[in-house]
């Protein structure tokens, strides 16, 4: 993942990078530090055995206690808050952890644990009798199929990035090619009115209002248009963080002013929000290619009646990303006069430029800046055309060296004309975009499915083709790296596995620990109907592969070293030629054993992975400043981090079961297929 292209890696490969660094930090202090602190410090608590150790044991306690609370006492009276409530929180946990945390962990280590460990033993034990391992392994098979048909009935939206509620939205606003600002102007003012009126309900969550005229308004999603843009202004509405918006979806916002902009003839709007990650183009975004640009304008308007006429939901305006009513002054120069009289058509075009853009004539210098010089025409002049057209080009005569002094009008006259906004190449064909947003509860995957049915329907004139692009390619892309990623992180680890067991039974088992944990992971979207979000979902896939890798290599592992063990102690050559009952027991004593760190490792993680899945925000450093640790459920976070999260827990709890029962019955398959195999054949692994 750390190899992760384009823009999308750029992004996310901070993530695999990260998790690098902390792993090999913790293999480092896993073996060198914590070693060192266990034999100096760990030492293990255990319960009174008799009322003088009790007593001592209440009294340290409630000394600690009673002291810490006193400090606190003292920094109340002195005004210093953060000390008052660091020896609170101090003295109530030592209290709570005497009272309760203890006597709880004593009795989970005393009963629950060894009572836990007799079910398992149990259970595990009838597991490998008979034809059951057949059947419990068989069974997993075919769960793993019904959860695949399960997911393709109740299928899922599928998302190609987390999308969280709006941070700002923005209204783009579209006059026709050639109006003028102010006429741009105009129109703004009445739809900042608009707006006001329709976000007064939400006054309280509306950080801010901000209108942009002419240059740098155009949607940084959508492709840039190259020039000066006075017939485009921008509106962006921006909001409070999450935690102060009180449970108000800002959702709900956009879509009120979504309706409240509608109504302006001739105006296209547009409202958006905030991107969510990288740029990865419009969710529906269709290029149409070919060589004719009139054909292919007057095509990417006809396709956008014809999408409209299937009135597919969702859609919430179709454009073309080059206009076709450009405004345009000709100036047609006529060279036969211009031959007589000695001028050039660059002297021509020149005069015309230095009229209406200007031209550096000198530097003024300041000190050590300069300012350039330009001349150009008064404004008055500058917009009248019939003025332009009679200025005088000066130029010396080159054959006889007198100054001459000729009109423009003299040798050009002009013509009103039309043209594209621009003409955009790809691959040398000449290509239009038609593009759109979609509308909030709609997803941008069904909807492209459906354009996928119904524009093979539409009447394509030879020499001209379409692809979906935009987000759709980018998900494609992605998608296509993530399972490459996938398969070489299990070959990887597969890799290493069969290096660490010299062996190919146990990577198998683990591998196919790796295929069930999925599972998990499909029964948990079917269930729940949460929306599968490509990016998030596939990172936590992969992530899923690792911690069940952790656990099954625990389980075999320890299993290999009870069954060395027994090969010693009954002087046998081999494993395989150990009796089947103590290969069983084996098997069962090392489940049983490792049932502990199993069961911890799961339940750390899935309990570690519950508040990022529900946006669970605790600040601990406003609790001992403030008092107040700002508790709220939900916020920007929860929307793109919850995917991962609950694609971990979903596949996590599975895998748990996975690893405690199929694993040993899968090596117990094994086992005994290989040790038949040497029996009849005289073969081994």
């Amino acid at each position: 993942m750390a190899f992760w292209p384009g823009l999308m890696g750029s992004f996310m490969k901070y993530l695999p990078i990260t998790l690098i660094i902390v792993l090999t930090s913790s293999l480092l202090v896993a073996l060198v530090i914590n070693p060192v602190f266990t034999s100096r410090y760990m030492a293990i608590d255990t319960k009174a055995t008799n009322a003088l150790d009790r007593a001592r044991k209440v009294r340290n306690t409630s000394i600690l206690a009673g002291i810490t609370f006193v400090i606190a006492i003292l920094a109340h009276l002195g005004g210093v808050i953060w000390m008052r409530n660091s020896m609170l929180i101090v003295s109530i946990f030592s209290l709570i952890n005497f009272w309760l945390l203890r006597p709880a962990s004593f009795y989970f280590q005393e009963n629950a644990m060894p009572w836990l460990e007799m079910k398992y033993y149990q259970f595990v034990r009838w597991g490998l009798g008979g034809i059951r391992p057949w059947a419990i392994f068989g069974g997993t098979f075919l769960l793993l199929f019904v959860a695949i048909i399960a997911l393709g009935i109740k299928s899922p939206k599928v998302e190609f990035f987390p999308v969280a509620d709006p941070l700002y939205i923005n209204a783009f606003v579209e006059l026709p090619l050639g109006r003028d600002i102010e006429e741009t102007d105009k129109i703004m003012v009445d739809l900042e009115n608009r707006i006001e009126k329709t976000l007064e309900p939400y006054t309280t969550i509306v950080d801010a209002v901000l209108s942009q005229i002419g240059e740098n308004t155009s949607d940084p999603n959508s492709p840039p248009e190259p020039g000066v843009t006075p017939h485009k202004a921008r509106l962006t509405v921006s909001f409070v963080p999450a935690a102060d918006r009180n449970g108000i979806s800002t959702f709900e916002v956009m879509e009120k002013v979504r309706e409240a902009v509608k109504g302006y003839a001739g105006v296209d709007i547009v409202v958006d929000k905030n991107a969510d990650g990288p740029p990865a183009g419009k969710p529906i975004n269709i290029e149409i290619q070919g060589q004719d640009i009139d054909k292919l304008a007057v095509l990417s308007q006809d396709l956008i009646h014809f999408i409209e006429e299937k009135k597919i939901s969702g859609i919430e305006k179709l454009q073309a990303d080059v206009d076709v009513g450009k405004p345009e002054l000709i100036v047609h120069i006529n060279r036969e006069a211009a031959r007589r009289f000695e001028l050039s058509t660059a002297q021509i075009s020149s005069g015309i430029r230095t009229a209406i853009f200007g031209k550096e004539v000198s530097k003024f210098k300041d000190g050590e800046d300069e300012h350039p010089i330009m001349v150009r025409l008064n404004e008055r002049y500058r917009n009248n055309i019939d003025a332009i057209l009679n200025q005088k080009v000066t130029f010396r005569n080159p054959t006889n060296g007198k100054i001459v002094q000729v009109p423009i009008s003299a040798v050009a006259d002009i013509e009103y004309a039309s043209t594209y906004s621009s003409i955009k190449r790809k691959d040398l064909d000449r290509v239009i975009t038609v593009y759109s947003n979609v509308l909030k509860g709609y997803n941008a995957n069904e909807i492209v499915g459906q354009l996928k049915e119904v524009l093979p329907e539409y009447n394509w004139p030879p020499g001209f083709s379409y692809e979906f692009t935009g987000e759709q390619e980018q998900q494609a892309k992605d998608l296509a790296f993530l399972s490459t990623a996938f398969m070489v992180a299990i070959f990887s680890i597969f890799i290493i596995i069969v290096a660490q067991f010299n062996s190919l039974v146990s990577p198998f088992i683990i591998m196919l620990t790796v295929l069930f944990s999925t599972i998990g992971v499909f029964l948990g979207y079917v269930f729940t109907g949460a929306d599968i979000v490509i990016i998030m979902t596939g990172v936590g896939i992969i992530s899923l592969a690792g911690v069940v890798v952790n656990n099954a290599i625990v389980l075999l592992d320890y299993t290999n070293l009870l069954m060395h063990r027994r090969r010693d102690e009954l002087n046998k050559e081999s494993e395989y030629d150990l009796p089947l009952p103590e290969v069983q027991e084996a098997i069962i004593q090392a489940g049983a054993r490792r049932l502990r760190p199993v069961l911890l490792t799961a339940i750390t993680t899935v309990l570690g992975l519950v508040p990022l899945a529900i946006g669970f925000n605790f600040n601990f450093f406003t609790l001992i400043s403030e008092s107040d640790p700002h508790i709220f459920i939900g916020g920007d976070n929860v929307a793109f981090w919850g995917p991962l999260a609950w694609t971990v827990i979903y596949g996590l709890t599975f895998a748990t079961f996975l690893t405690l029962v199929v694993v040993p019955v899968m090596y117990w398959l094994s086992f005994r297929g290989i040790r038949w195999s040497r029996i009849r054949f005289g073969t081994g692994e």
